[in-house]
């Protein structure tokens, strides 16, 4: 009786393991990335010690030393880090604008696209082909000039003064270099935290209604409910306190140079939430409608033999499976319409870019300013991120 030969070994070699591979790889590629950035980091610090620059930011607790345009309460001799703050909240007034306008004109325009009527489509079309073939900072220059300019306001000596019905007031003025709009005056930090907390009390009553339809199948009447909680909150609080928020209107300084009361809006301002928001709502526009497209057939008939009018079949049946495929790369358009308010720069808008650029101007470093406007910029776009893919999630079907 013969024995068997024993079976050869099947282990592979540790220098032909794809598992072994991977991780030597990976091992590698982080130690060079390491020795890059430790090498980049040496010759920055020998070449700021050469140049006598340090790496500190205490410059933050320096003076500003120059004038904030359209900020006339803004002091020269404040510290660099007031300036930081006005240049976050201009960027942001500017960038939460111009996702208003456009995801407002986006949604219109996309829906526009596919209608019935020749001349709605075709204008439609005409919209998102003239905007999204042209470079942002273009369309922002052109509504600097051809509103502003040279447009036809007049300066605001001469302002257009357009009267409340009813009032003395000034409703609108409205100027080549302001605008001025309604505003509030007054206000106190316990006012703001119980609006803020009507607000959350308005979000609690929309996810228990959604969850209450979706229990019972009874209508949930969202909004109805949203809106009524957060203005009971507004009356009740601003009752309760004794008013502390008054009406404030528009109205010139007596040297005619100035808009004093309500809130006044410059044009630099305005080119940019103008260019950026309709720019960006030729591209949400395109993505409205290709989400459209992509929601089967089959669901528009459904809910034709329904009966259910037109504004009834978007409202009810196609926006709401469209909007699972469109708020993907519609969060891409937002974030790249906030990171393109440093654009603001070209007409002299004093958003965080602009600033920080007349900041390193005026002596100071330019290394750590940069830092910060990364890092303001990072803030803005992580902050935008994490709001909509909580809306994402919402919209997304839950599967077993």
């Amino acid at each position: 009786m013969t024995t068997p030969p024993s079976p050869l070994s099947t282990r592979v070699p540790l220098w032909r393991d794809v598992r072994v591979l991977r991780v030597v790889g990976q091992v590698l590629a982080v130690a060079v990335a390491f020795l890059v950035l430790r090498w980049l980091l040496g010759n920055l610090t020998s070449n700021l010690d050469r140049l006598n620059l340090g790496l500190d930011f205490g410059f933050l607790s320096r003076p500003t030393q120059f004038q904030v345009p359209y900020h006339s309460t803004f002091n020269p001799r404040a510290p660099v880090a007031d300036m930081v703050l006005v240049g976050i909240k201009n960027t942001f007034l500017a960038g939460f604008s111009g996702i208003v306008i456009a995801l407002t004109v986006g949604l219109m325009v996309g829906v526009s696209r596919l209608s019935q009527n020749w001349l709605v489509a075709r204008l439609a079309t005409v919209f998102v082909e003239f905007f999204r073939n042209i470079p942002p900072l273009v369309i922002i220059i052109f509504f600097a000039a051809a509103v502003f300019t040279f447009g036809p306001f007049p300066n605001l000596r001469e302002a257009i003064l357009v009267s409340a019905p009813g009032s003395s007031s000034n409703l609108v003025i409205l100027s080549n270099d302001q605008w001025g709009i309604p505003g509030f005056a007054g206000g106190s930090p316990l006012f703001t935290g119980l609006i803020g907390l009507g607000l959350i009390l308005a979000a609690a009553g929309w996810l228990w209604r959604t969850r209450l339809n979706e229990r019972t199948g009874r209508p949930h009447h969202r909004l109805a409910w949203f809106l009524g909680i957060l203005i009971a909150s507004v009356i009740i609080s601003y009752l309760a306190l004794g008013r502390p928020v008054s009406m404030s209107w528009p109205a010139q300084s007596e040297n005619r140079r100035l808009i004093v009361g309500g809130f006044a809006l410059n044009w630099g301002f305005m080119s940019v939430t103008a260019g950026l928001g309709l720019y960006t709502a030729s591209h949400v526009a395109e993505i409205i409608r290709g989400s459209i497209l992509a929601v089967p057939k089959g669901q528009n008939e459904a809910s034709t033999a329904l009966a259910l009018s037109g504004f009834q079949r978007y409202r009810f049946v196609v926006l709401p499976q469209a909007l699972r495929i469109a708020i993907p790369p519609i969060i891409n358009q937002c974030l790249n319409l906030v990171k393109n308010t440093s654009l603001g720069t070209a007409v002299a808008y004093a958003e965080i870019a602009a600033l920080t650029q007349t900041s390193i101007g005026n002596g100071r470093p330019a290394l750590q300013s940069l830092i910060v406007m990364m890092a303001v910029y990072l803030m803005f776009s992580l902050s935008i991120s994490l709001l909509l893919n909580l809306v994402n999630q919402r919209f997304q079907l839950v599967t077993r």
